[in-house]
């Protein structure tokens, strides 16, 4: 396992640029998740690190050595593809012995190697099969188990899960879980499923247009997320982003957020610094709230009445959309609580506000 340093990098097509000055940094055994939707430059910031990709700007360095002008080959780094990229004529002990023959390593220590992956991965009972006969969830582990061998300093997974449905996604993500933590190896991993980047993640680096957004651990992620963009990206239901302005009382910072019945909903005792009072005092402020920081036949610090417009069951939860702010909001209250058309008081946990200015839409701290 190594360190990886993403200094400055640019890339660009012609005048299009997909990579703007990205700089990412994680110690040896993170696991760096890079998340966001489809074009952000997620992908290509992979192939560069892979060496699939020329850099126009910038350098990254893979433990401490600059790797630009080495080829893929020379990087000591293992991908697993979306696609599998498994050799169909070959059984699943070929394909995963293949690069260790390219590099001309002994027959003992290959099929070491090989029995030890297939044992971690569970899919030594499959090694004469070919990937015609393996399973969507069979072949990503025999692809793993391909990169596994290598034991390189780095590995690469470029949205593996993707082409399995909802259940073998659930089973293979917890098995590359378990996969880092016995082997703490370095990981960056692509993804625009924010629930693998929360669940497999040690840091998160959302983003957008080629930009990071946010770099840090998947929890400050979720609770601090450093602007509106983030906020609503991370998340299910996403962060509720709603108007508000803060007025001053006794230097408590004082949020009114109006309500369908035209009073104001007021939130106290948010964590704000004093520069933070003095600048946006009686200014238009953006409140995020998470489905969660409402709760019903409470003593939070703040009520806001509202009525409830649609009920969504989910089994354990339920999801009660109203409108607050002249904004749709979602709350995650308990199961058969609420009702739709009910008028009813939703307290506001004030501690876990986030408020983000209106023009630049970053967090207000």
């Amino acid at each position: 396992m190594a360190t990886l340093e993403i200094d400055r990098v640019r890339k660009s097509y012609g005048h299009l640029e997909v990579l703007k000055e990205v700089s990412i940094s994680i110690e040896a055994g993170d696991f760096l998740v890079l998340l966001g939707p489809s074009g952000c430059g997620k992908s290509t910031l992979l192939s560069l690190i892979a060496g699939l990709e020329e850099i126009t700007e910038g350098e990254i360095r893979i433990g401490g050595q600059g790797v630009n002008d080495l080829m893929p080959k020379d990087r000591d780094i293992a991908m697993v593809f979306q696609s599998y990229a498994l050799y169909p004529t070959m059984t699943v002990r070929e394909n995963i012995e293949f690069g260790m023959k390219i590099r001309k390593i002994a027959k003992a220590d290959r099929e070491k190697a090989t029995q030890a992956a297939v044992e971690l991965l569970q899919i030594d009972h499959l090694l004469d099969r070919k990937p015609s006969q393996l399973s969507g969830g069979q072949r990503q582990r025999v692809a793993m188990g391909r990169a596994l061998v290598r034991n390189p300093k780095l590995f690469l997974f470029d949205e593996p899960l993707s082409n399995l449905d909802a259940k073998l996604r659930v089973d293979m993500r917890t098995e590359i879980k378990r996969l880092h933590q016995r082997l703490g190896t370095t990981i960056v991993y692509v993804t625009h499923d924010q629930i693998e980047a929360m669940t497999l993640a040690t840091r998160v680096a959302v983003m957008k247009d080629g930009i990071v957004q946010q770099l840090d651990e998947p929890q400050i992620v979720y609770e601090r997320p450093a602007n509106v963009y983030v906020a609503k990206f991370v998340g299910s239901p996403a962060m509720n982003i709603v108007p508000g302005t803060m007025a001053a009382s006794n230097d408590t910072p004082v949020i009114r957020v109006r309500q369908t019945n035209g009073e104001d909903a007021l939130m106290t005792n948010i964590p704000l610094s004093d520069a933070a009072k003095a600048k946006y005092a009686g200014k238009d402020v953006l409140v995020g709230i998470r489905p969660e920081g409402f709760s019903v036949n409470t003593n939070a610090d703040a009520n806001a009445s509202v009525t409830i417009e649609v009920v969504e069951p989910t089994g354990p939860d339920a999801l009660a959309m109203f409108t607050l702010g002249g904004a749709d909001v979602t709350a995650r209250v308990p199961p058969q609580t609420l009702k739709s058309g009910q008028v009813v008081s939703l307290g506001i946990d004030a501690a876990k506000i986030v408020l983000f200015d209106p023009q630049t839409e970053q967090r207000i701290d």
